[in-house]
């Protein structure tokens, strides 16, 4: 897209959306879940026509804080706080799946949120598609999750990660209908979908029934390299309200590289990085929901920050993020997410971990801060171990060549270092 098409579409954008003003508490009728909170709130969107809010940010866990780095072992007593503080701001949107923390999530889910009255919050998980191999599958998975999360329903239940070929798996399976028997039931308030594919694909699974929500990537990186704003108007002109994931891309939109960076300071010396992001996807008026994986405290004030007062992003400041992201731009990285869901590699390799601190080397401009802590993995986890299978290609939703990509960072990260080069000592928080 051209800068100046970006611009105008955004600010169509922009001239559309709908006030993001706190709503008051219990405002509707049963099913609404507003906050009760007396101090400052989180900006509300209203679900269609009806009286039910939901917050614009909501809580993702997929990437809670962990008692370890290498381990999925979620530090119950810092989610706890966390979770605390979001509901007293009515942060109360909370998105989990079978897969996350290696399936820990979900019962993190059931032992944290379980203290909170169920009527105080929203509860979205997902159906694994990608591990069903048959019809009895689908109760077993979802009775599982039940249980896990000591839910009794889910107000959000979604049809995790669709492609084109686990929309075909769905199809064949009977997945829509087990799920919509489930909302007749009453286990399900709203069902929907998540999707990583290219428009085309969204559009028949789009147009395939009359669903209540749908969740795509969408951030001001990938409004164009991801096809973002193709799926936005797709759902847009349905109907069906977007709920974002990847609003940061895994995180590199909260730092972008230090010239980048700068243009956002210079514009808002107050504001972080990450604001940007979030703003920018809020702008959107058929966004219902923007996800947020907080894993560290810091991470979660910033956000309340951001969308207590929230206000769409002005024509100038659209222009702003046009000039950063020209910038960044001119970085080449690997466009991983961390979703991990290229893990366990069959051959031990930590995909995301060597993906993540590539990026981090090219957003710095230096090689050191890789070697320092490339060279502590276990040999195993090192691009060496790499034999080639496919296996990771086939389940990233990013759609990248996993295996090249890391023949390209081992020939670029091992190629002589320039006498230039800068050096970091092993204490360097941004690879730590």
């Amino acid at each position: 897209m051209k800068r100046r098409e970006f611009i105008k579409t955004s600010l169509t954008a922009a001239a559309l959306a709908v006030p993001v003003a706190q709503l008051a508490a219990k405002e509707g009728p049963d099913g609404d879940k507003s906050s009760e909170g007396t101090g400052p709130q989180i900006a509300r969107r209203r679900y269609r026509d009806t009286a039910m809010t939901v917050p614009l940010l909501g809580y993702g866990m997929m990437r809670m804080p962990r008692l370890s780095p290498e381990r999925p072992d979620i530090d119950y007593a810092t989610a706890e706080r966390q979770i605390a503080r979001a509901m007293e701001v009515g942060l109360n949107y909370f998105d989990t799946a079978y897969f996350y923390h290696g399936g820990l999530s979900e019962k993190a889910v059931g032992d944290l949120l379980s203290k909170y009255p169920r009527d105080r919050y929203y509860l979205a998980d997902k159906m694994p598609v990608r591990i069903l191999k048959r019809e009895v599958d689908l109760e077993r998975i979802f009775e599982e999750q039940l249980g896990r999360t000591k839910a009794g329903y889910f107000d959000f239940y979604l049809l995790h990660a669709l492609n084109r070929d686990l929309w075909e798996k769905a199809k064949k399976l009977k997945v829509y209908e087990f799920l919509k028997q489930k909302q007749a039931e009453g286990k399900i308030r709203l069902l929907g979908f998540s999707f990583h594919d290219e428009p085309e694909v969204l559009k028949e699974i789009a147009e395939a029934h009359p669903w209540d929500f749908a969740q795509i990537q969408l951030n001001y990186l990938d409004w164009t390299l991801y096809r973002s704003r193709e799926q936005y108007e797709i759902l847009t002109a349905l109907g069906i309200p977007v709920v974002v994931m990847e609003p940061l891309r895994g995180g590199t939109l909260a730092t972008l590289n230090p010239d980048a960076a700068a243009v956002f300071r210079e514009a808002a010396p107050e504001a972080s990085v990450a604001s940007w992001a979030f703003r920018y996807a809020a702008t959107l008026p058929n966004v219902l929901c923007i996800l947020s994986g907080m894993t560290l405290t810091e991470h979660l004030e910033d956000n309340i920050r951001t969308f207590t007062d929230l206000k769409p992003l002005s024509e100038a400041e659209l222009k702003t993020v046009v000039a950063a992201l020209n910038v960044y731009r001119k970085v080449v990285t690997v466009p991983c997410t961390d979703c991990r869901y290229c893990l366990p590699c069959p051959a031990g390799v930590n995909i995301p971990r060597i993906f993540g601190l590539y990026n981090q080397a090219k957003a710095i401009g230096s090689r050191a801060g890789f070697r320092l802590v490339y060279d502590r993995l276990p040999e195993e986890e090192r691009i060496a171990s790499c034999v080639d299978c496919g296996a990771c290609e086939k389940k990233c939703p990013q759609k990248i060549r996993i295996p090249t990509e890391l023949r390209k960072i081992d020939a670029e990260m091992n190629a002589p270092q320039p006498a230039t080069a800068s050096f970091w000592t092993p204490n360097d928080e941004r690879f730590v």
